[in-house]
């Protein structure tokens, strides 16, 4: 059954990835009216995450972010199938990083470097660009896709330009592994998803609601003792965007716990205060408000 979906969608994704963007946004905008106006494509998750982040604003205010926030996430769809026929050179037309010294100066320096994303604007293509433009080896936490036929062409498709995806059940090894052999190299988290109730360990105020926090990459930059930045990407227009670099910090160990998590989540607010409509707000982010005292009470140790 896997095969026959594979190919049955894969055609049409590889046809639609060929398309100009100016069509494929057309499609895009066709998508939204039908997912947004007739089907109500996770409406209800959209809402409560708006009214939990933005008590302040009035219904008409969260209505506005609400449909921008689902017309800029059916553009994020359409530009990561269009990632499957993206050269190199089409994606530096369309991102531009601010300071990508940071992140050479940081390889000169013979460490390698955690880098922490978000979901906001688009956070696939950003990576692609900073390969291009570091001589480093890089490697990717993700998770995998039940479909193996499916698995294998986007895993392709977003290692087309460096970068080794490994499961995030593997991540660690990977880590380890590469440290026990001096393997300098770039590791990529998306860091602001809710954890596992039974794995969550540090809990603070994200958009002014008390849930637990990701601190893998943090546990994983002392345990290494490798420099940690977060990459801000902001979109500039359709189809275009740019990314800032924030060193969070060059010595991890130097840190108390949990100080590095908290200036990712701090510079992710302030990102998506200044433009929420660029947020990927289908994602139940606060699916946990509340639950603090079910989670295990242990902590967890960096260096463990």
């Amino acid at each position: 059954m896997q095969f026959i979906i594979f190919i049955l969608v894969y055609p049409i994704i590889w046809f639609l990835s060929i398309l100009p963007f100016s069509v494929l946004h057309f499609l895009s905008d066709i998508t939204y009216f039908v997912l947004y106006y007739i089907v109500g494509y996770r409406k209800k998750v959209v809402r409560n995450n708006l009214n939990l982040s933005f008590p302040d604003k009035s219904y008409q205010e969260l209505l506005k972010i609400e449909k921008k926030a689902m017309r800029h996430f059916v553009d994020t769809f359409v530009e990561m199938i269009k990632t499957f026929s993206l050269t190199e050179q089409d994606i530096l037309k369309r991102i531009s990083i601010e300071n990508i010294e940071e992140i050479e100066r940081l390889i000169r320096n013979k460490k390698s470097v955690i880098i922490i994303s978000s979901h906001h604007a688009n956070w696939e293509w950003p990576v692609h660009l900073m390969l291009h433009s570091v001589d480093c080896e890089a490697f990717g936490s993700y998770a995998k896709i039940q479909n193996k036929y499916f698995e294998k062409i986007i895993k392709k498709s977003r290692s087309k330009f460096g970068a080794k995806l490994v499961v995030s059940s593997k991540f660690i090894r990977q880590m380890q592994n590469n440290h026990d052999a001096d393997l300098q190299a770039i590791y990529g988290f998306i860091s602001d998803q809710s954890p596992l109730l039974k794995r969550a360990r540090y809990w603070n105020n994200f958009m002014s609601n008390r849930v637990p926090i990701i601190i893998g990459p943090e546990l994983m930059a002392k345990r290494f003792d490798y420099p940690v930045v977060y990459i801000q990407n902001d979109r500039v227009k359709r189809g275009y965007y740019k990314t800032k670099i924030h060193v969070l910090t060059e010595n991890p160990r130097d840190l108390p716990d949990y100080q590095i998590t908290d200036k990712f989540i701090n510079i992710l607010e302030s990102q998506i205060r200044d433009n929420p409509e660029y947020y990927f707000w289908t994602h139940n982010r606060f699916k946990h408000l509340g639950k603090e005292k079910e989670a295990p009470l242990e902590k967890v140790k960096s260096d463990s």
